[in-house]
C-alpha cells in the first residue's frame, strides 16, 4: 500500500489526523477511519476544503468536526448551533450545587417535562418571543407555575447574552403572567370545633396547634421538643421539612420566636402526653411513630377526611394559617409582631393581605 502522506495528514493507529490552524491556533482532529488510500485521498480533499473554507471566513468547525471535543466548546459559543436542551442541562449542572433541593427539584420539572420537549431541538438562535407566547396559550397550568417554569429559560438566554453568544434576548419580550391573589378564606371559630371534633390523638393535636400557632405545615412537621420553651411560654423556629428534608428558613426573619397561645398550649400538651417520650418530633405519623414524611400525607390522611367528616367545604391546609392571621387581628395583636411571629421580614404582607381584619380600635 502507498503510504506517502500529504502534509497536514499523519496516521495514528487505525485512524487519521488532520492538523490545520485556524485563528492563529494549531488544530488537531481525528478521523476514525482506517489509513487506507481511499481514506487518505478523503482525509487530504476534506483538509483542503477546511483551508479553502478558513480562507475565504467560511470554515464551520462543528459541521466538520460535531463529536470533538472542541467542537462541543464552539457549539456552546454559537447561538446557531447550541441547543436549548444542551444549554438548559449545562445551566442545570452549574446551579444544583447552590440551590435548595426543593428548589432543583422545582427546576428539574420544568425543564424535563415542559421545556426540553417543547424547545429542547431548538438552538439559541431559533427561538422567539412568539414562539413562547403561543407554547404559554396552551398551558393548563396555573400562572404561577408557568411563571416558576419560565425560570430556566429565562436563565440560559440571559447567560448566553451577558456572554455575548445572541445579541438579543428574546425573553425579555415574555412578561410573566399576572399572579392571582386571593382573599385568605379562614375559618371560623365554629368550623374550627367542627374540624376538631371530627379528628382524635395526635391528629387532632396537630390540626388544632396549627389553628392556633400560625406555623407552616413544613415547620410543624420539623418541630422538636427542644424547641419548646414551656417555662417562657415559647416556640422556637428554625427548621422546616420540605421534600423529607429538613432545612433552614428562606430568609432570616423566618428564624423566630412565638409566644404559646392558650390552645396550642392545650393541643402541646396532650401532644405531649403521646410523643415526648418515643420521638424527639412534636407530631408523630400514627403509623410509624416518626414524624410526618411531608405535608401531602397530612393534606390527604388528617386534612381532608377531617373536612369530610365535619361538612365544611375544602380549603387547602394553608388557611389554617390565615385562620390564625385574622384571629389575633381582630383581637387587637399588633400587626408587627404578628408579621414577626409569622416570619414576615416586615408588616407589608399583614396589612395587604389581612388588612381588613385589622382591629383599629
Amino acid at each position: 500500500m502507498d503510504t506517502k502522506l500529504s502534509r497536514g495528514i499523519t496516521t495514528r493507529g487505525n485512524s487519521i489526523v488532520i492538523a490545520f490552524t485556524f485563528e492563529d491556533k494549531r488544530y488537531r482532529e481525528t478521523l476514525s477511519i482506517p489509513p487506507t488510500n481511499p481514506n487518505l485521498k478523503y482525509a487530504t480533499r476534506k483538509r483542503e476544503s477546511i483551508l479553502f473554507e478558513i480562507a475565504s471566513n467560511n470554515f464551520d468547525y462543528i459541521s466538520h468536526f460535531p463529536n470533538s471535543k472542541k467542537a462541543l466548546e464552539l457549539k456552546r459559543k454559537s447561538a446557531y448551533h447550541y441547543l436549548i436542551k444542551d444549554a438548559l442541562n449545562d445551566w442545570l449542572k452549574r446551579t444544583q450545587t447552590r440551590i435548595e433541593r426543593s428548589t432543583l427539584r422545582g427546576y428539574l420539572s420544568a425543564v424535563n417535562y415542559y421545556l426540553i420537549p417543547q424547545f429542547g431541538e431548538y438552538t439559541l438562535s431559533e427561538l422567539t418571543a412568539s414562539d413562547v407566547k403561543n407554547w404559554i396559550s396552551t398551558l393548563q397550568i396555573s400562572n404561577k407555575r408557568i411563571n416558576n417554569t419560565l425560570i430556566p429559560l429565562r436563565q440560559i438566554f440571559d447567560d448566553a447574552f451577558h456572554d455575548e453568544i445572541i445579541e438579543r434576548n428574546p425573553m425579555t419580550r415574555v412578561k410573566n403572567l399576572k399572579l392571582d391573589t386571593k382573599d385568605p378564606n379562614p375559618f371560623s371559630l365554629n368550623e374550627i370545633d367542627k374540624i376538631l371534633n371530627a379528628l382524635t390523638g395526635t391528629e387532632k393535636n396537630l390540626i388544632k396547634f396549627a389553628f392556633f400557632s400560625g406555623l407552616r405545615t413544613s415547620e410543624l412537621i420539623a418541630l422538636k421538643w427542644t424547641d419548646i420553651d414551656f417555662k417562657k411560654n415559647v416556640i422556637n423556629v428554625s427548621r422546616a421539612c420540605v421534600y423529607g428534608k429538613m432545612k433552614a428558613p428562606k430568609t432570616k426573619s423566618g428564624i423566630r420566636s412565638i409566644q404559646i397561645r392558650k390552645s396550642a398550649k392545650t393541643a402541646l400538651l396532650a401532644q405531649k402526653d403521646i410523643s415526648a417520650d418515643i420521638n424527639e418530633f412534636v407530631f408523630i405519623d400514627p403509623k410509624s411513630n416518626d414524624r410526618w414524611a411531608n405535608d401531602q400525607a397530612i393534606r390527604k390522611r388528617i386534612w381532608m377526611p377531617a373536612l369530610k367528616r365535619a361538612d365544611i367545604k375544602y380549603r387547602n391546609p394553608y388557611q389554617t394559617r390565615h385562620t390564625f392571621a385574622s384571629q389575633e387581628l381582630m383581637n387587637g395583636t399588633n400587626p408587627m409582631k404578628l408579621a414577626y411571629e409569622m416570619g414576615h421580614s416586615d408588616w407589608g404582607m399583614i396589612r395587604n393581605i389581612y388588612g381588613k381584619y385589622i382591629n383599629e380600635d
